[in-house]
């Protein structure tokens, strides 16, 4: 059963950290295989040089990879993360940023997510992730 964005966004609320909710991730989409959040530009998150900062960029890669389990998984379940690699390919300036994450494999212990983030209004990526996580629930 695949989640509603309302049930998405509650996860959000209810499952991270502060910190992470004043990104202010929104849920844009979710079906069974993923998630796109939506990462608003704000001048609170450039670093100098106006770009968003790589840090931002990893958490939301991060927040969204738990919303896309969430959503294969019709709810939920405790997890942390093992593993996440990114690549920082191009800044974004003055635009949301799109951040698509995909599982590539869910397992009973183990999900694998491909993550791509693009600026609201272009196809070309800003940064791409991976990541695996451990699934304790």
């Amino acid at each position: 059963m695949t989640l509603t964005i309302a049930a998405a966004e509650k996860i959000l609320a209810d499952n991270f950290a502060p910190w992470v909710l004043d990104l202010g991730l929104t849920v844009a989409s979710v079906d069974d295989q993923g998630a796109v959040l939506r990462l608003p530009w704000s001048e609170r998150l450039a670093r100098e040089g106006g770009g968003l900062s790589g840090q931002a960029l990893m958490a939301a890669a991060d927040t969204a990879t738990v919303i896309a389990v969430a959503a294969a998984r019709g709810g939920f379940v405790p997890m942390t993360t093992v593993q996440q690699s990114i690549s920082f390919q191009r800044a974004v300036v003055g635009a949301d940023v799109l951040v698509r994450a995909r599982l590539t494999k869910a397992g009973k212990r183990m999900a694998f997510a491909d993550i791509t983030m693009t600026a609201e209004g272009t196809e070309e990526t800003a940064a791409h992730a991976t990541a695996v996580y451990a699934l304790l629930g």
